[in-house]
């Protein structure tokens, strides 16, 4: 009998990445990919009688068919996540193909035991894990010991499977646009604290961008958000104290970025005339801001997907073609830059 051709045989055909077969085939919305790519795609799959099968990839019985998201946020940031949804929602979709569910878990940043205790007391047969720090020593131990884990972001210097944008490269497009419109003293609010991988990526980016430019990186012009609009309200509040103050700033998160347009207006300032700002992931309400907001946007859906079909692979003893993979992100002009 002939064999069953598989995703990786139309990935090798077309020359492309599992996971580009899989947006192409599932039709997975936000994701950049050419029309050539799809295409090839698509040939490559009709040439080998492709066909996916969910019900055949599952795992034999002794598994929970459950894994599990870990969110290292507290509840308000959460709440104040208005890109999270979007991912969840790619998460879910892609897990419940193979017949899995998704348990979303919530975890102190300085909790020792809460990876231990979604494995043994909710039995999740894998972990995802958004937004890792640098010092996350446990979920190293967890990778470590053979369990299926696979980030959302990175942890450089590790094996740890993930899937990301290329923050730095976002960061550097979007203070380049910046830089482009004839601003030379850009200010930054990052995402979160510093011991995030992400906003250590994307306070790169801008040091890249200015470097790139010959314009100094100053570390005065430089402020820590926290995922909420009131994080971003306050540090905007302190740089508009500097002398001379900078004509632009970058937001490494549209969130925090909701309330550095505020600091600005309640401190009579017109954006942009005397203040341009950028922010960073295109959340659904980025276009609706006064001003509309220009930022980088990022395909939450298709990382929410890709990153939960990897971890179901890993869990059903599949050898990922990448260990890491990137997503394209884009800029994204409206008022607030121009």
């Amino acid at each position: 009998m002939k064999k069953r051709a598989t995703s990786f045989d139309v990935a090798q055909l077309a020359g492309v990445s599992r996971t580009t077969v899989s947006f192409v085939l599932n039709n997975v919305p936000g994701v950049n990919l050419s029309d050539a790519t799809r295409q090839r795609v698509l040939d490559a799959a009709k040439q080998l009688k492709y066909h996916p099968n969910a019900s055949g990839r599952k795992l034999v019985s002794g598994r929970s068919y459950t894994i599990g998201l870990v969110l290292q946020q507290s509840s308000d940031q959460i709440f104040a996540d208005a890109l999270l949804i979007r991912v969840l929602i790619g998460v879910e979709q892609a897990a419940e193909q193979q017949g899995y569910h998704v348990l979303l878990k919530p975890l102190n940043k300085r909790s020792s035991t809460g990876y231990t205790n979604l494995v043994q007391e909710n039995n999740v047969d894998g972990i995802i894990l958004s937004g890792p720090r640098e010092d996350d020593t446990d979920i190293i131990q967890l990778h470590t010991d053979g369990y299926p884990v696979i980030l959302m972001g990175q942890m450089p210097g590790t094996d740890i499977p993930f899937v990301d944008i290329n923050a730095q490269a976002g960061a550097v497009t979007a203070v380049e646009h910046l830089i482009e419109l004839g601003h030379s003293r850009i200010a930054m609010i990052t995402n979160a604290s510093l011991e995030y991988v992400s906003a250590q990526q994307r306070r790169a980016g801008y040091k890249e961008a200015l470097e790139k430019h010959n314009l100094p990186y100053d570390e005065a012009l430089v402020r820590e958000g926290d995922y909420t609009p009131d994080s971003g309200h306050i540090a905007m509040a302190d740089i508009l104290k500097i002398n001379p103050r900078p004509t632009a700033v970058f937001v490494a998160s549209d969130v925090v970025a909701m309330g550095a347009l505020q600091a600005i207006r309640v401190n009579d300032l017109h954006i942009p005339q005397d203040m341009a700002v950028v922010g960073f992931d295109d959340i659904p309400l980025a276009g609706y801001y006064t001003p509309a907001l220009t930022t980088i946007h990022l395909p939450a859906f298709g990382l929410g997907w890709a990153v939960g079909e990897r971890l179901v692979n890993i869990i059903q003893g599949e050898t990922l073609d990448q260990n890491g993979i990137f997503l394209e992100s884009r800029l994204v002009v409206r008022e607030s830059s121009k």
